[in-house]
């Protein structure tokens, strides 16, 4: 029996529900984290495919919907590790044959990507986004961004912090998009938050929301998915210093 979803890039097969007994020395959550992986069918397909990790379903899904990654596209990758969005990238721009380019990025340290230029570095640093735009020398057509914060547990303040994420590498989308780029972010469930939803639909064509199956159903993720890029807001593209003020 074949699961209810269909298509290539969702898993098949059944599910057995494995059950995993709580060890002495193993907390009630990790035993129940445990039979969630155990039992998830996209943690089996990304181990089959050699994906690092089941959130390579949910890029796989969104471009499968929305059609942004291509042969020869460049594209970067924020909150890159442990390297399956990287992964799918790849896959989908064949740097390899010597047009696209992928560069990700990740505050955790993730083994290296064929094909792709991948580093160590906080987003936050002062200099990440130059390290970005030297790794990637040119205009990008795709900015990804995982990235999130660990959560806290109070729905209010992981929303805020999430969104600040989405900010922050929208701010660095606006200085390296080509025209007709797009933009994915993590979000929470509630939505982008008015001031960065305004700022993209300003300058891009199209902007949605949406929760790819790959995403836990419990889980408040969600994804703005922003295409056609007509420019930065000019607002936000001045340079502090530009008029001679510090």
């Amino acid at each position: 029996m074949t699961s209810k979803s269909s298509g290539p890039n969702t898993p098949s097969g059944r599910n057995f529900g494995v059950r995993v007994k709580t060890a002495k020395k193993r907390s009630l959550s990790s035993t129940l984290w445990l039979q969630r992986q155990l039992n998830d069918p996209y943690v089996a397909e990304a181990q089959k495919r050699g994906y690092r990790s089941r959130a390579a379903f949910k890029l796989l899904q969104l471009d499968d919907k929305f059609r942004m990654l291509a042969p020869g596209k460049r594209v970067v990758d924020l909150g890159a590790a442990p390297g399956g969005w990287t992964q799918v990238a790849v896959e989908r721009v064949k740097p390899q044959n010597g047009k696209g380019k992928v560069v990700g990025l990740d505050i955790l340290e993730m083994e290296p990507v064929e094909g792709a230029i991948t580093f160590q570095c906080d987003f936050n640093d002062d200099d990440a986004p130059d390290r970005l735009k030297d790794a990637l020398d040119g205009p990008a057509d795709i900015v990804l961004s995982d990235m999130a914060a660990p959560t806290t547990g109070h729905p209010q303040t992981d929303h805020i912090r999430i969104m600040a994420l989405a900010e922050l590498a929208y701010d660095f989308a606006a200085q390296v998009l080509a025209p007709g780029g797009a933009f994915v972010a993590k979000v929470f469930q509630g939505g982008t938050e008015r001031e960065l939803l305004d700022r993209l639909k300003r300058d891009f064509s199209s902007v949605k929301h949406a929760k790819p199956p790959a995403s836990r159903a419990d889980s408040a993720e969600t994804y703005v998915v922003a295409t056609g890029f007509r420019g930065a807001s000019a607002d936000h593209l001045k340079d502090p210093g530009a008029d001679g003020s510090e």
